[in-house]
């Protein structure tokens, strides 16, 4: 059984995505949600998915062995990163190694690091005229951004697109391909 702890801080579709794609797999458990933002939507979906969820803020979450030992309390063996905006920290990473994977709204390693999430990174992206985006899915390091990718997915940009257009194009390759990758990770990793 693989126990996956979801970190969010902020609406958590994605969270809700995965949590329903694997509903039904008798291997995978999404066992617990963490969050950082008290006010975060991410909570209303926890409760009403069934699933236990911890806000922990930045200090302890930076400075402490609080997460840490709530991983362990419920015996969480795979982490996902999805819209969380937070620095995972090195104390987090080396009790986790290559069991942390995060999903970027931005074909890495364009439009990565500190301060690029959501909009700033379609703004970015839409500003400098690219003619394609896409979302990318790693490993987490030290680094916002910098792990090495699993997988990216591309989506083309035209003429029209307004960040909100290609936000909407980039959650559909997020909903589409974040838990099928999942997936596939947990399976090799057996």
């Amino acid at each position: 059984m693989t126990n996956i702890a979801i970190f969010a801080s902020g609406s958590g579709s994605n969270a809700e995505n995965i949590y329903n794609y694997f509903s039904k797999n008798k291997d995978v458990n999404i066992k617990l949600i963490i969050t950082n933002n008290k006010n975060a939507f991410v909570i209303e979906r926890a409760k009403k998915l069934g699933v236990d969820c911890k806000i922990i803020n930045k200090k302890d979450f930076s400075h402490s062995e609080l997460v840490l030992n709530t991983l362990k309390e419920y015996n969480i063996n795979f982490i996902v990163l999805a819209g969380f905006l937070l620095l995972v920290p090195k104390y987090l990473i080396e009790n986790y190694t290559d069991k942390i994977i995060n999903i970027h709204p931005a074909l890495l390693p364009n439009y990565g690091g500190k301060g690029m999430y959501g909009m700033n990174v379609h703004n970015s992206v839409i500003e400098n005229k690219e003619k394609q985006s896409g979302i990318t899915i790693h490993y987490v390091n030290e680094n916002y951004d910098e792990g090495n990718t699993i997988f990216q997915a591309k989506c083309e940009i035209t003429k029209n697109d307004t960040p909100e257009l290609l936000a909407e194009k980039i959650h559909k390759l997020e909903y589409e391909f974040f838990p099928k990758v999942i997936d596939e990770l947990l399976h090799k990793s057996k």
